[in-house]
């Protein structure tokens, strides 16, 4: 049988129920929450993945326009929910107050909730503390009644300090490529981070955990409870996909694809995780490399190729990377057209040239239409089997 979907109106209930304010900062003790699942959520997954869904970005953006804005968020939710069909949604990024609201609005609209925190280049104990209060906030919100997973971060290696030499991201990738490192100091290093951040979401959270590992990553999963990755791998064989990720089931978990995408352009398919490095940021404004071309035919044709095996493995879930990117606008002039760069579905559009003013907006991609039509197809196969 199909599990219902929740409504505004039973979430809000849920709510009233338990009294929200009560709740924040609390930590609920283990049995008590551990028999609580949200009424109908499916617990063996059928045929097809029991998660189709986006991640929807809450951080401050490079000027005040292109930030997360409460009623943008809206506005984009329901888009979510309502134009490309999906049943779940990933909020993720830094502060708090964003993440929950994000979080909220998703389980009003009756989305299925994953909150990830992703707090970089800062000192450990900060990054746990925000980690730990979004757990608060998941946990809070997941006795009201929303369908909740809780991620402790994604691809430590790369965001954590300490773990890889480098004081930001792009410098640990750079020393790990210039071979830079210790990869076993770097993974004893990992190990603990990891160990820590389960320990603290588990203190305050007492739904289903997991961290959003880099396709590779050597992770305990033995710490959580599905095992996640994020993966930008091409095949032009399916095949391909199923061997490399297969050895994922050997924990005998739910197996979660906690971010998935290309970018927009021809040749994006073989850069993977790296598409996003065609802009020459050093120029006085940034500006495309080479002569690459905009394609967003190839980011809607690989979407449709990688969901259609995920469906077939009988994956847990599957979520977009990534929903909109603001600070990568679509321009007609090649050169400085920087959503080319952009994993999102969606092409920012700004009213000047170089000022992205509160009148922005975005316009669906090929892939948007494509990934729509996957989820609208599955949510009715699922319709009819129920």
């Amino acid at each position: 049988m199909r599990e219902q979907a929740m409504t505004r109106a039973s979430f809000l209930a849920g709510a009233a129920a338990v009294g929200a304010t009560a709740m924040v900062g609390t930590a609920l003790s283990g049995e008590a929450a551990a028999g609580t699942r949200p009424a109908g959520e499916r617990t063996r997954p059928g045929r097809g993945l029991v998660h189709r869904g986006v991640m929807y970005e809450c951080e401050d953006g490079e000027s005040s326009h292109t930030g997360w804005h409460r009623n943008r968020m809206r506005s984009d939710l329901r888009a979510i929910k309502r134009e490309l069909h999906a049943n779940s949604v990933v909020a993720f990024g830094t502060g708090v107050e964003r993440l929950t609201a994000t979080a909220t609005e998703a389980a009003e609209n009756g989305l299925r909730v994953w909150l990830q925190p992703r707090m970089a280049d800062v000192p450990e104990r900060q990054i746990l503390d925000h980690l730990a209060e979004t757990g608060r906030q998941a946990e809070r919100l997941r006795r009201q009644g929303a369908r909740v997973y809780l991620s402790v971060g994604a691809e430590f290696i790369l965001f954590v300090p300490g773990i890889v030499p480098g004081d930001n991201a792009v410098e640990r990738i750079e020393n790990m490529m210039k071979g830079n490192w210790d990869p076993q100091k770097a993974q004893r290093k990992l190990d603990r981070f990891i160990g820590l951040s389960a320990k603290t979401a588990r203190r305050v959270f007492h739904g289903k955990v997991t961290y959003g590992s880099a396709h590779g990553d050597r992770v305990d999963w033995d710490l959580f409870d599905l095992v996640s990755v994020n993966y930008y791998s091409y095949f032009a064989d399916p095949r391909g996909y199923v061997k490399e990720l297969s050895p994922y089931r050997k924990w005998r978990k739910p197996v979660a694809i906690t971010e998935c995408g290309t970018c927009t352009f021809d040749g994006a398919l073989q850069a993977g995780g790296m598409g996003w490095d065609i802009v020459d940021y050093s120029k006085p404004k940034p500006e495309i490399r080479g002569g690459a071309k905009r394609s967003e035919h190839t980011q809607a044709q690989y979407l449709t190729q990688v969901l259609n095996v995920f469906e077939d493995m009988n994956l847990h879930a599957a979520m977009v990377y990534q929903f909109v990117t603001p600070d990568a606008p679509h321009r007609r002039r090649r050169r400085y057209d920087l959503d080319m760069a952009s994993y999102s579905l969606t092409k920012a559009i700004w009213k000047t040239e170089d000022d992205p003013t509160a009148r922005w907006h975005w316009e669906p991609k090929e892939s948007f239409d494509a990934v729509s039509r996957h989820f609208a197809r599955a949510a009715a196969r699922e319709d009819r089997s129920s």
